[in-house]
């Protein structure tokens, strides 16, 4: 009879009316205040135990610091099988919300641990931070390839990208971005796992059964299974596999997409062999494939997004979530296009407005929608290590 009792008074702290309420949530200390406040009953409810690392995680906690709360933001997938099952969720005067609640503690984790951190300012506006990027990519692609070839609309021998745009000069410019991206990336989830780690002093390294478990829950996207192997939640209490199946091709889509370019370097640098090459080489069926599989999978999620229910949501996030799907879709189907008419005297303008997205793509990294993979992979490997211990 003790914990139906302690929630009734969290329920009834809840609904103080000196309390900010939900939706006027900025600052980052409202949002770990609310944070908590959900925690505090959903520890004393456990329902959703079962259902992903977040619930077990929480419940190895009496307090939660802000350490806490952001290590537990960012091992949530926002699935929504906890919002649909909740019976203190919204209308309920607990009004208990974890995805969206846990989002905004999320985003503000990116932005705290940006490098530099000054430009964690741009998540504010990621949408237009995206859109102004990939316009001025693309400018600056297409005025080159006017300048280097003297047309945007003329054949080139051989279909080779090289005599639009100089090997050197591509290599240093995405060396350059994609550089600059590990770099900001790598520093942010440095800092990132010294605060979640400080929060739960006395934890041993990473071994390597951690390593595997936590890898193992990346590459299937274990959490986005809802717990119960049926899938997600998404515009209405159905439940569905849809949200892993895109996220999974476009995860695979951009890994076989790098795969391919790792293996043309190869072949230039290494084995001499020049480009363009046969489309049944390597390098091109890496490619095709990598760019459908992004191609679908960024569609897909983006319709998802806009279908989704508005209370899994952070309504404040919906520019930087789809900025960010549109961003892959203009990269993978300006790739597709590339490969398909790259001998056409349109390849110019399609090899620059290309390479002006993967420019837009690498300079956003760390500053958008894609911080949530490496951040939520370094909290997935804490839990893998969490767990082990009594």
């Amino acid at each position: 009879m003790q914990q139906p009792e302690r929630l009734v008074r969290q329920a009834q702290q809840a609904v103080a009316p000196d309390d900010a309420p939900a939706e006027t949530i900025d600052a980052p200390g409202d949002a770990e205040r609310e944070a908590s406040r959900i925690m505090h009953i959903c520890n004393a409810c456990r329902y959703c135990e079962g259902f992903c690392a977040v619930f077990p995680a929480m419940t190895r906690r009496l307090e939660f610091s802000a350490a806490d709360l952001r290590y537990m933001a960012n091992l949530c997938h926002g699935c929504g099988a906890c919002l649909h099952a909740c019976q203190y969720a919204p209308p309920h005067a607990f009004a208990v919300n974890v995805p969206r609640t846990l989002a905004r503690v999320r985003l503000q984790t990116y932005a705290a641990h940006a490098w530099p951190r000054a430009l964690g300012a741009l998540y504010a506006r990621n949408g237009l931070v995206v859109a102004l990027a990939l316009a001025a990519g693309s400018a600056l692609f297409l005025l080159l390839a006017r300048a280097l070839h003297g047309s945007l609309a003329a054949p080139v021998a051989g279909a080779d990208f090289y005599r639009v745009f100089p090997h050197a000069l591509m290599v240093a410019l995405f060396t350059l971005a994609f550089g600059w991206a590990l770099l900001a990336l790598g520093v942010g989830v440095a800092r990132f796992w010294r605060d979640i780690d400080s929060g739960e002093p006395g934890l041993p390294a990473p071994n390597l059964a951690a390593v595997r478990d936590a890898a193992g829950a990346v590459a299937t996207l274990r959490y986005l299974g809802g717990g119960h192997g049926q899938g997600c939640n998404n515009e209405d209490d159905r439940f569905s596999l849809a949200r892993r199946r895109w996220h999974q091709a476009l995860m695979y889509g951009f890994a076989l997409c790098f795969a391919a370019t790792s293996v043309a370097t190869i072949d230039h640098d290494l084995l001499r062999l020049e480009a363009p090459y046969p489309y049944l080489s390597a390098p091109p069926l890496l490619g095709t494939a990598g760019g459908v599989l992004m191609l679908l999978g960024g569609i897909g999620l983006l319709v998802l997004n806009v279908r989704r229910h508005a209370l899994q949501t952070d309504p404040a996030q919906a520019p930087m979530d789809r900025g960010f799907s549109g961003l892959l879709i203009w990269v993978a189907a300006s790739g597709l296009a590339l490969e398909a008419w790259r001998a056409g005297a349109a390849m110019p303008a399609l090899l620059a407005l290309h390479l002006g997205g993967v420019l837009a793509l690498f300079l956003t990294l760390p500053y958008g929608k894609f911080a949530h993979a490496p951040l939520r992979a370094a909290a997935l490997l804490f839990w893998a290590v969490e767990r082990r211990r009594p």
